[in-house]
């Protein structure tokens, strides 16, 4: 097979279906495909109604009252306000490509407005930019290049603006703080490495600040920005995890999520004059997620993940007394945000029946008012399926016991027996939410199949040891969990053992390939969306800024004992054991897993014979953000299930 950069060219050049020996090849607009059959426009219109729900996500309040909130009226997520609850949804960016990273300014800086971050084509190369609510227009902030940045962060006053860039090497995350006045930017950190800005000081002298090595190791530190000395902070136990570093009202102490000597990450409040250590939710056996603190300094809102759940808790400070709120629907918490007078509190609420929407709370009456109703394409949500929490044991012991794996299981109506798609998240330091899935609820009540979505061993929220369970030479144990939900299944009799496909993107996109390999004769069929193939091809041309991070993960490809194991369990060099079909999707910007990943394993399993579905989207990334794009490609997953999954020859 010809390389894809030639094939590329070849498509750009061509009429709109070109046959390259024996593949036939689409390109319409920015998508290449292979081998994909026209999807029948009767599956597409079916589809399309579950693809038109579109979900709101709370981004910030503006100083007058008024609500930023991130959702879709075209191909792209942009930033609306809302003025009033259930208002009409102003639109104030435009762009071809989503827009995230919202940092509204506080009402005591000098203009109203809020910064923003775009990339190019899911590139990940993040600019910001200051949105002007005065004059409606935006400045970029950033140097416009090549580079990350990441994490814009206010000080109190409104006058200075902090954030990470790799603009200096491309590998390392310095600390640039920009006087919003003046417009100038400086960089006050520049240590090497991962580094983070999490609060500035009531006075804006001080800067918390944290360098990240990996999901289980951060550094936590204070940088003076008159003089540069950076201070770091002890860490208990030596190494720990830590999130959500933030000066306590008045500037004295500090709030932080951390799992020093824990097996969770907990909330904790520290306060140095005193000594005082108080570990805010040592009673909840779970990972604190997110929290806040209102800019009045009475209250603090955190979230906590309780086996995939999202549960609220608000404490009244400086005592640290619960405040009673009204009981939240179950799913899974966003993005939360005191109101600028920090009387009300706004929460993102997914659920697994319907898209995100943001409730306000008002904390004196403990009452709840909905901001936004987002659409779901005209359908009776009343018949979306919500899914049960069930544990499958696997193969290893904990004191003695069989080892359970928990999975989100979604069954359609009826007695079965059920073709099933297990569906593996990413990360692997991840995890999988009973959140809205358009595509999910389609196939469990338009195609009769039942959906699997476990959270196999090296995924969060299930404590620090679990986390690491699958880390560099011990990989393929997580296979071996999908090997003993397969098992589970077959024990199952409203479920067809005989009818599984796996699908899974990026780490999920390797476990997809890796499940084929060593259980081709039990998969009938998968879809790998910008997966890892190789993970020494992988680490050598990931970006540089997360290289090291990965390496963490999944150990060193340097070192010839670890390279030795993640070349034997590459799906690449095993390619020959794949023999079920295989659609393969990638973005060509892909910083993260290049698309090089994709293309290698697609002539892989071609050459020794193997039906593959390849699709490219060169306006995209490390997934589909566009919506056109998006409904494309699940289209097409739809009908690959329908050909390989849902007929019941063997």
């Amino acid at each position: 097979m010809r390389s894809l950069p030639l094939l590329l060219a070849l498509a750009l050049a061509a009429p709109s279906v070109v046959f390259a020996e024996d593949v036939v090849r689409e390109k319409v607009g920015t998508r290449i495909s292979e081998n994909v059959p026209e999807v029948p426009a009767e599956l597409r219109e079916r589809l399309d109604r579950y693809q038109n729900t579109r979900g709101a996500g709370f981004a910030g309040w503006l100083p007058d009252g008024t609500m930023l909130i991130g959702t879709r009226f075209a191909e792209t997520n942009q930033i609306h306000r809302v003025a009033a609850p259930l208002g009409m949804r102003e639109q104030l960016t435009f762009f071809p490509e989503p827009v995230g990273g919202i940092a509204v300014a506080p009402a005591s800086a000098p203009r109203p407005g809020f910064v923003f971050a775009r990339d190019r084509g899911g590139d990940e190369f993040f600019q910001l930019h200051w949105f002007d609510l005065q004059t409606r227009e935006t400045t970029l902030l950033s140097d416009g290049g090549r580079n990350q940045n990441n994490g814009p962060l206010w000080s109190h006053d409104g006058r200075q603006l902090a954030w990470a860039s790799t603009a200096r090497n491309g590998t390392d995350y310095d600390i640039v703080v920009r006087d919003m006045v003046t417009g100038t930017n400086r960089t006050v950190l520049s240590e090497g490495g991962q580094w983070s800005a999490t609060d500035f000081s009531p006075d804006g002298q001080r800067l918390l600040v944290i360098r990240r090595v990996s999901i289980n190791e951060a550094y936590p530190g204070e940088l003076d920005l008159r003089t540069g000395k950076l201070e770091m902070f002890p860490v208990d136990g030596g190494k720990a995890a830590f999130s959500g570093f933030r000066y306590a009202p008045g500037g004295q102490g500090v709030y932080y999520v951390s799992d020093e000597e824990s097996q969770f990450m907990t909330l904790r409040h520290h306060d140095p004059a005193s000594g005082r250590f108080t570990e805010l939710s040592r009673d909840i056996p779970w990972d604190v997620s997110r929290f806040d603190i209102a800019d009045d300094g009475r209250h603090l809102a955190f979230v906590s993940n309780e086996d995939g759940i999202g549960k609220l808790h608000v404490l009244a400070l400086p005592g640290h007394r619960e405040v009673k709120l009204p009981e939240l629907p179950i799913g899974v918490i966003g993005n939360i945000g005191f109101t600028p007078d920090g009387r009300s509190l706004a929460v993102t609420l997914n659920t697994a029946t319907s898209p995100s929407d943001v409730l306000v709370f008002d904390l004196a009456d403990a009452s709840a008012t909905a901001w936004t109703r987002s659409e779901v394409g005209g359908l009776d949500s009343s018949g979306f399926i919500a899914p049960t929490l069930v544990r499958f044991p696997t193969f290893d012991e904990v004191d003695g016991e069989r080892r359970t794996i928990p999975a989100f299981y979604y069954k359609p109506e009826g007695d079965g027996p059920f073709p099933v798609v297990i569906s593996i998240h990413g990360g692997p330091e991840s995890q999988a939410f009973p959140s809205f899935s358009p595509q999910f609820q389609f196939l469990l009540r338009e195609l009769g199949v039942a959906v699997l979505v476990p959270n196999v061993r090296g995924s969060s929220g299930y404590g620090k040891d679990y986390l690491q369970l699958d880390n560099g030479v011990k990989r393929e144990d997580s296979v071996r969990d999908i090997g003993a939900l397969l098992d589970w299944v077959a024990t199952r009799p409203e479920l067809d053992a005989n009818r599984v496909g796996v699908m899974g993107g990026s780490y999920g996109g390797y476990m997809v390939l890796a499940s084929m390999i060593h259980y081709d004769e039990r998969i009938r069929a998968g879809i790998d969306v910008v997966g890892i193939s190789d993970f020494r091809t992988f680490l050598t041309n990931t970006e540089s800024y997360r290289r090291d991070a990965r390496r963490e993960e999944y150990g060193d490809e340097r070192d010839p004992a670890v390279g030795a194991v993640l070349d034997r369990i590459a799906p690449l060099r095993n390619a020959a054991k794949i023999t079920k079909p295989l659609f393969v999707a990638q973005g060509l910007n892909d910083p993260r897993v290049p698309y090089t990943e994709a293309e290698q394993i697609v002539k892989a399993v071609r050459g020794n014979g193997g039906e593959v579905w390849y699709a490219l989207f060169e306006d995209e990334g490390h997934g589909f953000r566009k919506k056109g794009n998006s409904d494309w490609f699940s289209a097409a997953s739809m009908l690959f299930w329908q050909r390989h999954l849902l007929d019941s020859a063997d």
